[in-house]
Formats: structure tokens, sequence, C-alpha cells
């Protein structure tokens, strides 16, 4: 009996070891790649965060900067950030992209044949992570991103470190470009839909990147010398044929997202009374390149409407007020996924220049900055506008002010853009909405969501108690 036992258990064994040493090959399905290739990844990331980034843009980063407001499904416009309706998330927008393009470093570090993406990889973690933490201040960072790799509850770090410590922000995109600079292979950069494989391009769009950050930290740290020397080299964003960018197409599923959604989603969206009013008092024609007349009016003309309505208690008719024009429905063609352009580097070089951090001339880099403004937007710059009301340090006017709604105007959908500037700036000046959950305060930093208090409590809590339970009148340290 004992012996049949044995024999038994034997052959128990030799089939058990059998099964586990053939199990990966049986069990793997030899048509799917167990890893993703870097160029699927990284086309992936760009275009997902664009796509993704340009909607919030549209349907919440333009209501927060004033440039339309939402007549229904409008918490959000009221100032109820922690209560998103039709957008207003953008948090798992970040994270999600962040661990994947911390897939593609890792891949770029460890197999030699991938190493080309390393460089593009830490330029594209500084973009998103500037992103993230200008939105909500204090973020997992520095231990985030890695996945099963790495803690699935990560602790919040300081602001200031995500963008001045070793791997931070600032030292990501110096390491981005050696990286570049440092690699001397043949094999192509693919996936890349931002400049089809173009290194050189990287750099540039790193060096432009440095720009931007360096002036928004700047009321922080002493930025001059730095801004000084990428000024006098040059070699950064210069043209619209250079900007950080992929377009969209007219057709699914490449179409703006708005040109998707059923109608009614996109009627509930409408230009705001401060973006009519700046454009009106500028006599800017970009009111009908980024706008349509309303329907009820009889000549043409444009109406817009004081953000934040109570919807329960006002009724509004949509034909009396203007909505988007059809570059962001009918021919989304047009429009672009806006990392960085042009036109933003030379208003942040004119900024500069006009508070003394650069020796360069801000007239002239903020009038290059309107006219790519202009080009961008697909309008014809008047032959009188930098003469006439938009004329640089006209009589009354504030240099700042000009530059920084010049800006706040041509970063419609550019993500949150237009509202990071006005609370870094206080430019332009918006209004009061009309029914305020908020105190008649304009927010100066996004919520933590939800889903945080609920994942992440321990390290959510630390933060959360540094914002006075998670206030979105809390600033952010750039903006302290």
């Amino acid at each position: 009996m004992k012996k049949i036992i044995y024999i038994v258990s034997v052959l128990s064994l030799m089939l058990t070891t059998s099964c586990t040493k053939d199990f990966e090959d049986i069990n793997t399905n030899p048509n799917a790649p167990s890893s993703v290739q870097p160029s699927l990844l990284l086309r992936q990331v760009i275009y997902d965060f664009g796509e993704n980034m340009s909607y919030e843009g549209f349907v919440a980063g333009d209501l927060l900067a004033q440039h339309r407001t939402a007549l229904d499904f409008n918490l959000f416009d009221r100032h109820a950030l922690k209560s998103p309706q039709l957008g207003g998330n953008p948090w798992p927008i970040f994270y999600t992209n962040l661990r994947d393009n911390e897939i593609i470093l890792n891949q770029a570090r460890t197999t030699e044949t991938f190493a080309v993406y390393e460089g593009p990889a830490l330029i594209l973690k500084a973009y998103m992570a500037a992103g993230l933490t200008d939105l909500f201040g204090d973020v997992p960072y520095f231990e985030a991103f890695n996945g099963v790799n790495g803690t699935v509850t990560p602790a919040y770090d300081l602001q200031e470190e995500i963008y001045l410590n070793e791997n931070g922000i600032l030292d990501n995109l110096d390491k981005g470009i050696a990286a570049i600079e440092a690699y001397t292979d043949v094999i192509p950069l693919e996936g890349d839909i931002l400049f089809n494989g173009n290194l050189d391009a990287w750099i540039k769009f790193a060096n432009a990147l440095k720009i931007k950050h360096l002036v928004r930290i700047s009321d922080k740290i002493d930025v001059s010398n730095d801004l000084q020397s990428l000024f006098d080299e040059g070699n950064y964003i210069t043209s619209n044929s250079e900007n950080a960018i992929f377009n969209f197409t007219n057709t699914d599923p490449n179409s703006f997202r708005l040109a998707q959604l059923r109608i009614g989603d996109f009627n509930n969206f409408v230009l705001s009374e401060t973006m009519e009013t700046i454009l009106v008092g500028l006599n800017d024609t970009r009111l009908s390149s980024l706008f349509r007349p309303f329907s009820n009016s009889t000549s043409n003309e444009f109406n817009g409407l004081l953000n934040g309505i109570d919807a329960s208690s006002t009724s509004i008719a949509l034909a009396n007020y203007s909505l988007a024009s059809t570059a962001f429905r009918e021919d989304t063609s047009t429009l672009d996924a806006n990392f960085i352009t042009a036109w933003e580097v030379q208003f942040a070089l004119a900024e500069a220049a006009a508070k003394g951090f650069i020796n360069a001339d801000a007239q002239t880099l903020y009038n290059t900055g309107v006219t790519l403004a202009f080009e961008y937007w697909n309008t014809a710059l008047p032959a009188d506008y930098l003469t006439g009301p938009a004329a640089y340090d006209a009589i009354g006017t504030n240099p700042m002010e000009q530059i920084l709604t010049q800006k706040w105007i041509a970063n419609v959908i550019n993500g949150y853009e237009g509202w990071i500037e006005y609370r870094r700036t206080g430019f332009p000046q918006l209004q009061t909405i009309s029914a305020s959950l908020n105190n008649d305060l304009i927010p100066i930093r996004m919520p933590y969501p939800a889903e945080e208090a609920a994942l992440n409590f321990e390290n959510y809590s630390v933060a959360a108690t540094a914002t006075d339970n998670n206030s979105i009148n809390v600033p952010v340290w750039w903006n302290e």
C-alpha cells in the first residue's frame, strides 16, 4: 500500500513539475506582446494627454479663465470645483500618462536599442509634472508613476521640491536635453507625433518649457541668469512651424472631442462676457475666429454671458448668446492640441524683459507674440492693431497687463493655462461671477479629487491639512 502511494506521489510530482515548467509557454499568447513598444507608448501618451487636456481646456479650463461660460450642468462654472460635471477632473489624465511615460523612460534606460527615447521621456515628464503641480500644488511625485514597482500610496511632495530638486521639473528638462545631445546611435525616434522624430526640435521644446517655468517661479527664486542665457542662445521655439502641437482632423476618432459629442453638449458653452468685453475693447478680429454671431443677431453681432449663472432659477435663451466658432465643431482640422507655442514663449520673454530679468526690448517681444498668436488662430492681424488699442505701453495702460491679456486671449482651450496665468499675475481682470458657490472668490487651485481621500488617505490627509481642508482658495507655492 505504501509502494502504491509512493508511485502515485511521484507521478503527481512529475505532472505538477511538467505543468509548472510549461505553464508560461502554454498560457502566453504569441500574438500579444508582453510589453508595449516605446514607439507605440510615446504616440499614445502624447495623443491621450493632448486630446484629453484640449477637451478639459474647453469644458473646464475656459470656464475658470472666463473665456466662455456654461448654461447648464455648470456647478464647475459657479466654482464648486469639487463637483466636476462635463469636465473638471484632470487628475487621472496626468497620472495615467505620467505612469505610461515612466514605462518609456525605464525602457530607454534598460534597453540599449530604446535609448533614443530617454530625452523625450524626461522632457514629457517635466512638462506633465509642471502642469499637474501648477493646478494642484503639492502632489505625489517622487514616489509616484512606478505602478507595481513602487508604492500605491505615494507621499505628497512640496511644489517647491517638484520644481527645484534633483529629478524634478527643471532638472529633468536639463537631463532630457543632455540625453539627446549625448545620443550618438542612428536608431530613430518613432511614435513622435509632435516633431516627427526631430531630436533638435525636442531640445527647442525643452528650452521653451524652461523659459515658461522660470518665469512662472520668478517671484520665488532669481531666474535672471538662466533666462538671459536661454534668450542669448536662442535655441527655443520661435515660429509657429516649430510649435509643440499635433493637429486634430475632421473625422472620428481624431477630431476634437466636442465635434464627436451630441449637439446639446456643444451648445452648453457660450461666449463669456469677460471675453467679449476684452476682445471688443481691443477691436480684436479673433472674436469671429473663436466665436460665432448669436442666432438672434440682425447684423452679425456677438453677445457674451456673465459666468456662473444659477441655471435652476435663470432662464437663458441660447439664441441670444454666441457659440464657439465652426473651428470647434464643424472644421476641427484647424485646431491643435497645444503643448507650447512660439507666441507663448514670446510673451514669457516679453514679461521677463518688462521686469528686467533679461536685457531685451519688451515691446518687440510683445509685438512678435501678438503677431504669432493671430497667425496661430488663422486670423489676419489688422494693420492698426499694434498701433491702436493694443499698442504696447499705450497711454494709461499697464505693459504687464497687456502682455498677460494677449497671452490669455490666445490660450483658449489650452488646458487651464489662462486661469493659471491669471492666478499668478492677476491679469486680465476677471469678473465676479453671477451665482458663486465660493463666496464670490475666484479659485486659486484645483482641489484634490475625492478618490485620493479614499485610496491614499494617510498622505492625502497631510496635504489636505496644509491646504485648509483641501480648499480651492489656498495659493500654491509660486503664488504665495
